[in-house]
């Protein structure tokens, strides 16, 4: 027997031949390219720096403006409050500025959407932090733009003496209003060293501009121990979403196993019986057969309606076939209050975002129906930009009595457990009197593609399945270990009592997790597979 060698998770794999080698001979100049070209970003970053911190200048000088004359009228009050707000504007597009010309990550400052007003208008630490962050780039700005601006025209001009070289004074060419440069070799001399700095200046400009991204970041950006603390309590929220997303799932895989248990498996136990009853009685009493075969009949149809309710209970399947627009308005003509739906341009997202805003609609037309009294529901979904991307948002809205606790019911427990597993929110607001709103936000992939249901088309009519997709006639697929219910789990007892100990030579039970007890004859008699006549 050959064994197959699995690689080590994280390993990477050898890779030969040519390809290999070109790579790593081509990839060091490709990044060195583009950190020139990059250069030339960050030596736009600092000539614009001249206009910008001209600009500046304005701004933090209104403030000085307003502070100064708040002991002498008590205008600067009034005054402030829009001055503080300009330089907070400048900031912040001083901040893209920054970034989109350096290429680097400037994380905004914190909201301040929780403070109280006044606190708001004149302690508003991004907007105090925009001054100072003027105020400085005025002097920084001002001069580096300057050096840089003088030196790229400098280069430019020497650059460019072939074109005038019958122009050139006796005297030769004066450089910084102070150096003359006379003579052929001389000029030469200068033209070469024009070239090399002009090549070398985005390198120097990108080394100059790390001290405008550290100002950004410091006086415009968040802070890192704000990122920190954010980052903490962002892996405290995962990790209580992860352990409640397990017991979520436990819990679902216990209730799927009661249902399946008390439900579809009791009517082919009853299917079974009724079969071997009539398998006996078809020789001596054809009526009674007839009435058996009747009866299972019977049992098969409604073990295939119970087994539709456990299906729906998972994932149903017309939110497989035809999406969520199609599974959304087949939930709403069921629901016994009118519903309005209006899904707009959705399309096939991630399976799991559409089970989850699935089962927030339903949970939430399921409360509708039992407890808000209302007359009429609406359900509303669409894709609206979020803080960290695109996302899915779904609200069901209701005209009912209102004063629903949302922390009470394991219903809303349960779809706030869903929701926070994909890192989604869930938000109640049902004041007293009504209306009643459940907004969830459930977060998508960038660029996800909008693909077919996974189920894929139907088949038609008639049609056979391919060959191997059915066990052979006469034999009996095996079940997973561990699928079949357990015996003396909540959610039902085993349909024929206890289990009794296992006896040599006995055949295992039609169904797994059914075992008659021995002293049963009828369960013995009609439940054993492959009995002789």
């Amino acid at each position: 027997m050959s064994t197959q060698v699995l690689p080590q998770t994280g390993a990477a794999e050898p890779r030969t031949g040519p390809a290999a080698g070109q790579d790593a001979d081509a990839r060091p100049s490709r990044s060195l390219v583009t950190r020139w070209l990059l250069g030339w970003c960050s030596l736009t970053l600092l000539v614009t720096s001249i206009f910008t911190a001209a600009i500046a200048v304005v701004g933090w000088s209104l403030v000085v403006a307003s502070i100064s004359s708040i002991p002498a009228a008590g205008i600067g009050i009034v005054m402030l409050v829009p001055t503080l707000w300009l330089c907070g504007v400048l900031g912040h597009a001083e901040r893209h500025r920054v970034a989109a010309l350096t290429g680097q990550t400037i994380h905004p400052p914190a909201s301040q959407a929780g403070q109280p007003l006044w606190k708001r208008l004149f302690l508003d630490a991004h907007s105090w932090k925009s001054v100072g962050y003027l105020v400085l780039h005025t002097f920084w700005g001002a001069a580096t733009g300057a050096v840089a601006l003088a030196v790229l025209a400098h280069c430019l001009l020497i650059l460019a003496m072939p074109l005038y070289a019958g122009n050139i004074p006796d005297d030769g060419i004066t450089l910084l209003w102070a150096f003359t440069v006379d003579g052929a070799p001389a000029l030469i001399t200068l033209w070469l060293l024009a070239l090399i700095t002009l090549l070398a200046l985005p390198a120097l400009a990108a080394v100059t501009t790390m001290v405008d991204v550290t100002l950004a970041r410091w006086l415009l950006g968040r802070s890192e121990a704000q990122q920190v603390r954010e980052l903490a309590a962002r892996v405290d929220t995962l990790t209580e979403s992860r352990a409640e997303t397990v017991d979520s799932v436990e819990a679902e895989r216990r209730r799927i196993e009661r249902d399946l248990h008390d439900g579809p498996q009791q009517r082919l136990v009853a299917i079974a019986m009724s079969l071997g009853m009539a398998k006996e009685a078809i020789r001596t009493d054809p009526d009674t057969a007839a009435e058996l075969v009747d009866e299972a009949h019977t049992s098969a149809k409604e073990a295939i309606v119970e087994m539709r309710h456990v299906a729906r209970g998972i994932v149903p399947p017309v939110l497989s076939d035809r999406g969520l627009d199609a599974a959304l308005s087949a939930l709403a003509a069921r629901s016994p209050v009118p519903v309005d739906v209006d899904v707009r341009d959705v399309g096939r997202v991630d399976p799991t975002v559409e089970a989850i805003a699935y089962f927030v609609v339903s949970e939430a037309l399921t409360n509708v129906a039992k407890h808000s009294g209302a007359d009429r529901a609406t359900v509303d979904v669409g894709v609206t930009r979020g803080p960290r991307g695109q996302q899915l948002a779904v609200t069901v809205t209701d005209d009912g009595r209102g004063g629903a606790d949302p922390m009470l019911g394991t219903g809303l427990t349960g779809l706030r457990q869903r929701v926070g597993s994909i890192d989604g929110d869930l938000r109640v607001s049902s004041p007293e009197g009504g209306p009643t709103t459940l907004a969830a936000r459930l977060p998508l992939r960038e660029n996800e593609t909008r693909r077919p249901g996974p189920r894929g088309p139907q088949a038609p009519a008639g049609s056979q399945p391919p060959t191997g997709s059915q066990p052979p006639t006469g034999a009996r697929p095996e079940a997973p270990a561990g699928t079949g219910p357990r015996s003396g789990e909540a959610g039902g007892a085993p349909p024929f009592g206890p289990p009794g100990p296992a006896t040599p030579g006995a055949t295992q039970p039609l169904l797994a997790g059914s075992r008659p007890e021995p002293n049963d004859p009828l369960a013995t008699r009609y439940l054993r597979p492959g009995r002789s006549q």
